[in-house]
């Protein structure tokens, strides 16, 4: 096994992970027994050992169905870890239902002759210091933190049978499990009361609401609606896959096919939409979920109701001599799936006699069936839907299969099958967004630039951003973690291997960019051994390769849970590693440059106000080293100068005019010529000494250079010039240079920009470029985009 020193001088032994501890959030469960000190004491101890025996085993075996790790046994209580190695971010749920399940297990199985046994149980969620190593059956003190004694203390507040929560247990299983809320107590060591909920059944989960604004998706929506659409009128049947992490907006997406893709060529299309909950008892209860939606029906409906409903949905879909028996298969589907047995045949019966149902409607029109969550569903259901849709093909019927599920669904795709995948929001969807939802639920708009980076274009880590600034946060400034985006983020680090999410969080704990070496030297692996995994880490879309070649964390987020898995001790042996790090070697000695040459005052601008020429601002910039600023990028149409860039000539703001200006000299040997587009600097060489530019201030016009022609000579720059006569320009009305026949594409505003220079070119006039405003003159689709040419004439010319 491998073995890596990260925080002492011990090597740390583990199976998988280079990072021997992590601080995890986790979920512990406490079962006691009621009254066992009574109980043992009016026992033989034998009897007392065959009791123990038969709880012990009760309990363990409820607990290893639902993932949990007995950490240890303190006489007759057991203390159970959820999600201390592996978090699929439903730990707590599943504690909760394990809970559930040792009541009634207990009550099922009673000792022979002996007492019945009741149990209280507590459970708590929270963050604790995990030895991953040592999360195992009976590794005894892998896990260590308040919440360990919360877990405890609740159990002792729980009625004989019962199940007490805590608040963040209670917020993350609200909505899948039935809760009661009972008086805060006070626990010993708290410094206030505590809210305690009492679970009582699992509940089915209610419609989702969608009444936020849809944002982001209109190219996703389109290409899903255009499969639909196509696999209804060629009655070719597809399989569409929504494809997105969790919070993306898949169920929100599914929602709107299901409205916009509501009739085809005006016929009605019949949409059967079901969801797939976490852990369901019976592998074909979204196939259940399916035919209550079909019927109108809910979990709670009598038997006779359901039989009566289910008579009048099949009516017409199979003969009348088969819609009784129809009827009472498909109502033992509905009864009850959740908690049926899952080897029982006459449900697989019932599921085949559903699919043959779905033929027959889509035999009289269009159906669409829809699983949302599929990933979490059993293979069962995914047979069926492969079944139904092979069924259709063969008979060619309008029939299409849209699914919802994770990237990391590991099910092979079906044919034909059209993946959609919903990458993350843009900046602009995510702002509107975010100030929709601060602006509903009261607080500053002017929060959204806080959270912006936060949510990482997810529309569910901004409402849970949100949600967690209207239960007590003050501001964004130091928002923790949400609890549904840890969550969520947790169980996405775990599908990780050991190497990748060590790799992961070295990255995280730096604040630069990483390297590779940085990497290896942090996590005391061999030189090369993290450029492989650094490289998968960005395939996942979790790094991010800079352009120095070192890597970052792709979102904020992601860091931010990362980091927080580092104990302390893990964190100090990171940057010491960090520090003791050999220097890089010399820097390299950058070219000499010119000395600068004083430049000449410039005279004052056209809007009357001076250039002012400070020579330190250059010589500052080149002894600091700071990086020049980037280039524009090309642009199809003229852009205007950079502030401080050398003043032009009029004459030379005549762009694609086919002539050259008349104080532009030829090209020649000495001078090469150079294209008129370009907007590189000239090399200055012996012959031509450099030039230094002048910096005026932001918002500052500079003025045209002096034109030789019109200076005057140096004996009478000491006269007093005669006063300035104002310029006589005047717009001269242009033809438009394209035919009444063609005209230019309202798309294309840069060929409108080029057409009239090159008709104020032939005019013999000059252009200058002005911000076009949103809804100008031009009106056009490049209104507000760019900038728009306005055309004068000098006096000359139009004399």
């Amino acid at each position: 096994m491998p073995t890596t020193t990260i925080a002492d001088a011990t090597p740390a032994t583990s199976g998988r992970w280079p990072v021997p501890e992590e601080r995890r959030m986790v979920t512990v469960l406490f079962v006691d027994i009621v009254g066992s000190t009574a109980l043992v004491t009016r026992l033989d101890p034998e009897d007392v050992r065959t009791l123990q025996r038969a709880y012990f085993d009760t309990v363990g075996e409820v607990l290893r169905r639902w993932h949990g790790v007995v950490e240890k046994y303190i006489g007759d209580a057991v203390m159970a870890l959820f999600g201390a190695r592996d978090s699929d971010g439903f730990d707590a749920y599943r504690a909760v239902r394990a809970g559930l399940e040792i009541q009634r297990a207990l009550d099922r199985r009673a000792v022979a002759g002996g007492p019945r046994l009741r149990v209280r149980i507590g459970v708590a969620t929270g963050e604790a210091v995990v030895d991953l190593a040592g999360a195992r059956d009976g590794g005894h003190g892998a896990a260590s933190g308040a919440v360990i004694t919360t877990a405890a203390r609740l159990q002792e507040y729980a009625a004989p049978g019962g199940v007490a929560l805590c608040a963040a247990t209670h917020r993350a299983t609200a909505g899948l499990v039935e809760q009661r809320r009972v008086p805060s107590v006070a626990l010993a060591g708290k410094a206030s009361p505590v809210d305690v909920w009492h679970a009582t059944a699992l509940v089915r989960p209610a419609p989702v609401r969608h009444d936020g604004p849809f944002l982001g998706r209109r190219r996703e929506m389109a290409a899903a609606r255009d499969q639909i659409v196509r696999a209804v009128r060629d009655r070719r049947p597809r399989w569409v896959s929504l494809v997105g992490p969790a919070g993306s907006g898949r169920s929100r997406l599914l929602h709107e096919l299901s409205r916009s893709v509501a009739t085809v060529d005006a016929v009605a299309v019949r949409w059967c939409v079901a969801r797939c909950l976490p852990y369901p008892d019976h592998p074909l209860a979204p196939v259940a979920e399916l035919v209550r939606g079909f019927a109108g029906l809910r979990a709670t409906d009598p038997p006779a109701w359901v039989r009566r409903r289910l008579g009048t949905a099949l009516a017409g879909l199979v003969p009348p001599e088969r819609l009784p028996a129809a009827g009472s298969t498909l109502a033992r589907l509905v009864a009850r799936p959740d908690g049926a047995d899952p080897t029982d045949a006459g449900l697989a019966g019932a599921a085949a006699l559903w699919r043959e149902m779905l033929l027959a409607l889509a035999a009289r029109q269009p159906v669409v069936v829809a699983v949302d969550d599929v990933d979490r569903a059993a293979p069962e259901v995914t047979g069926f839907l492969r079944a139904l849709l092979a069924e259709a093909t063969d008979r060619r019927l309008p029939l299409a299969v849209v699914t919802a599920h994770r990237p990391q669904w590991a099910e092979p795709s079906p044919v034909p099958w059209t993946p959609v995948d919903l990458r993350p929001l843009g900046p602009v969807d995510s702002g509107r967004l975010l100030r929709h939802l601060l602006r509903r639920a009261g607080r500053p708009v002017a929060l959204a630039d806080r959270l912006l980076p936060l949510v990482g274009g997810s529309p569910g880590h901004a409402a849970a951003y949100v949600r967690s600034l209207v239960e007590g946060a003050d501001n964004a400034a130091d928002l923790p973690v949400p609890e549904p985006v840890r969550r969520a983020v947790d169980a996405r680090l775990d599908r990780l291997d050991g190497d990748q999410r060590a790799t992961l969080m070295a990255v995280a704990s730096r604040v630069a960019a990483c390297p590779a070496p940085t990497v290896d030297r942090l996590l005391d692996w061999a030189p090369g051994r993290a450029r492989p995994v650094l490289r998968s880490l960005v395939a996942l879309g979790l790094l991010a390769a800079r352009p120095t070649g070192g890597y970052a964390v792709a979102e904020a987020v992601v860091r931010q849970v990362a980091y927080a898995r580092l104990p302390r001790a893990v964190r100090a042996e990171f940057a010491r590693r960090a520090a003791a790090a050999p220097p890089a070697g010399p820097a390299p000695v950058p070219a000499a440059r010119p000395a600068p040459v004083p430049a000449t005052p410039t005279p004052m601008t056209a809007i009357g106000a001076p250039a002012h020429h400070t020579p330190s601002l250059v010589t500052s910039r080149r002894s600091t080293g700071a990086p020049p600023p980037a280039a524009p990028p090309p642009s199809p149409m003229p852009a205007r100068p950079p502030v401080g860039a050398p003043a032009r000539h009029p004459s030379t703001l005549t762009p694609m005019t086919g002539r050259r200006p008349t104080d532009r000299p030829a090209p020649t040997a000495s001078t090469p010529a150079t294209s008129r587009r370009s907007t590189s600097t000239p090399v200055p060489t012996a012959a031509t000494p450099p030039v230094v530019t002048a910096h005026p201030p932001a918002g500052a016009r500079t003025a045209p250079a002096p034109n030789p022609a019109t200076t005057r000579p140096a004996g009478e720059r000491d006269r007093p010039s005669p006063p300035a006569r104002p310029s006589r320009l005047r717009v001269v009305p242009l033809r438009s240079p394209w035919p009444s026949t063609q005209r230019p594409p309202a798309s294309d505003p840069g060929s409108r920009c080029r057409g009239l220079a090159k008709a104020a070119g032939d005019a013999g006039g000059e252009v200058r470029w002005r911000a076009a405003r949103d809804g100008g003159a031009d009106g056009g689709a490049g209104a507000g985009r760019g900038r728009t040419p306005s055309v004068r004439a000098p006096a000359r010319a139009a004399a």
